[in-house]
Parts: C-alpha cells; structure tokens; sequence
C-alpha cells in the first residue's frame, strides 16, 4: 500500500537501521530490519502500488490510478493476481479516454489472469467482446461472449443483461 517512492524512502530507513544495528553488535535486531527491508523490496516486485491505484480507481480519480500504475516498469513481475487487476484497471482508464485499441489489448490480458471476482472476469471478457462488435469482428466477438457465458451462474443480473444486449447487438449488426 506504498507508492515507489514511500516504498524506497522506508527500505532506506530500515539500511539505515540495519547499519547502526550491526554497529551496536545488536545482530539479531539487525537481522529483523535486514528481513523487513527483503519483504518492502519483494513487495516492490511483486506488489507495486496496485491496492493504492485500486481505492483511486474505484474513487473514479483515474488520472491518479494511471499515474500510480505507470510506476510500474515490469508488469510482468506482479504476482498473478496483481497482474490481472493492473491490466483491468488500464482497461478502464483506456476505455475512459476512448482509446478503444489499448482498452482491448489491456482486457484481453486481464482475462488471462485471476481476478478478485467471476463477474471482474466475465466483465474484461464483455469489454473485448463489445470492443470487438465496434470493429465489425464478429468472430472474435463471438468467442468472447461465449467464453463470458460459461460462467454465467457465478455472474450478476446486471451482467447477465449486458451480455443480452451486446448478444442482441451483435446479432443485429451481422444481419446488416
């Protein structure tokens, strides 16, 4: 729950503690700084600030959550279910700034990963889904509702309609 720079400001203080501890030939506290520096650093990679974005996300403050997001320089590294809300989130900012290509791309690898709920899922599924229907790529579109609907006992009625009209819109724009 740090930024970056919260994150580097405290494992600085715990060095620093480390060092006056074995200064003090008091090592076993030292050892208990050392561990607490490995975790903050672990937590760096493997974290990032992805709860923080998250409360600015769901605040609908996104300019503050991309922010966040972007001090995030290897992705790749987040643990699995950091790594799917991350790319969920981005889909959102990209699809809150009409920039529909990197919304899909950003959702479709949401989808990849777990996320904290089926309907979080099932909604990226939707997302690249509707995305899709605004490109005339039926097929893909297809496919995604399809995978959306194989978890529809777990998912909302809200979402269950979503799906309905983007299944009817789908069907009315292949018509055409």
């Amino acid at each position: 729950m740090f930024t970056n720079q919260a994150r580097i400001a405290v494992i600085g203080i715990f060095a620093v503690m480390v060092a006056v501890f074995i200064y003090a030939r008091t090592y076993e506290v030292a050892a208990v700084a050392g561990l607490l520096m490995l975790v903050l650093i672990w937590g760096y990679f493997k974290e990032g600030p992805i709860i923080l974005a998250a409360k600015f996300y769901h605040n609908k403050d996104f300019d503050r959550a991309e922010s966040l997001l972007q001090q995030i320089h290897k992705p790749e590294w987040l643990s699995k279910k950091r790594r799917g809300f991350y790319e969920f989130m981005l889909g959102g900012i990209a699809l809150k700034k009409n920039d529909f290509a990197q919304a899909e791309v950003h959702y479709e690898l949401a989808a990849q990963y777990p996320l904290r709920s089926a309907n979080d899922h099932v909604a990226a599924l939707v997302h690249v889904a509707n995305i899709s229907v605004r490109n005339a790529n039926y097929e893909k579109a297809e496919a995604y509702l399809k995978l959306a609907t194989r978890q529809e006992e777990k998912i909302s009625a809200k979402m269950k309609d979503v799906i309905a009209q983007i299944e009817k819109e789908l069907k009315t724009r292949k018509a055409s």
